[in-house]
């Protein structure tokens, strides 16, 4: 007995033809987003950064194959992307009160002799005054943050659940700062990525005032330290 399968052609034919579309169409707005972004990153300025965030949101694999096929170093991609992230971020982020705030600060920013122990909460600051993280720790703690020394991801993960802040700071090298801002949206959590100046795993290097910059937005001048911008460069 003879089946009619014209039906049965007919949806993979509107399939097949509905996933070239799709697939075309992604591409298409991936290359006019990444153009966007190349010209935004010569510029130093951002344009449509709420259709670019969308774009990476979605199109994240296309417009990295993009970026690389344009030339586009690995580096400057990453560093555009936290960009965008901490743009579209700021606001929000400044609207939450410092009590449900937290920063992370990597271990690898002290000195290679710190004599602080490892706690299940990080590590926890004697104050030796052998590097710059424990008086920017006093000061940020002083403006009303939770502040953790961490040697890794997971850290950031448990502390998270243990005190449930709503907007974090992260501090890391441009990877780790990424794979953190990236973490944080699949969770639902506010993030600002701050990139340390030099990476490695011993005494490694940040602008704190960049810190600074991000943990004063949306606060009132008057609940500042005096003494905020000492360690600044």
């Amino acid at each position: 007995m003879a089946f009619d399968l014209s039906p049965w052609h007919s949806a993979v034919y509107i399939i097949g033809e509905a996933t070239v579309i799709f697939v075309l169409g992604a591409l298409l707005v991936s290359f006019v987003l990444v153009i966007i972004s190349l010209y935004s990153i010569r510029k130093g300025r951002l344009y449509c950064p709420r259709l670019i965030k969308a774009g990476i949101v979605f199109l994240e694999g296309f417009m990295k194959g993009f970026f690389r096929l344009l030339g586009l170093e690995d580096r400057e991609m990453l560093t555009f992307l936290i960009k965008i992230h901490n743009t579209m971020n700021a606001n929000e982020f400044s609207r939450v009160p410092l009590t449900q705030r937290a920063v992370f600060v990597p271990q690898c920013l002290r000195s290679a002799k710190c004599p602080a122990h490892l706690t299940p909460e990080g590590l926890k600051c004697v104050n030796c005054g052998q590097c710059t993280v424990g008086e920017a720790r006093l000061l940020l703690e002083k403006m009303g943050y939770r502040v953790f020394i961490i040697p890794g991801s997971s850290f950031i993960k448990r502390m998270v659940k243990k005190y449930h802040p709503k907007a974090i700071i992260g501090v890391g090298c441009l990877a780790e700062v990424k794979e953190g801002v990236d973490m944080a949206d699949k969770i639902g959590l506010i993030a600002m990525g701050v990139v340390t100046l030099k990476e490695g795993c011993v005494e490694t290097l940040v602008n704190w005032q960049d810190i600074y910059d991000v943990a004063t937005l949306g606060l009132d001048p008057a609940s500042v330290p005096e003494d905020l911008h000492a360690l600044a460069g």
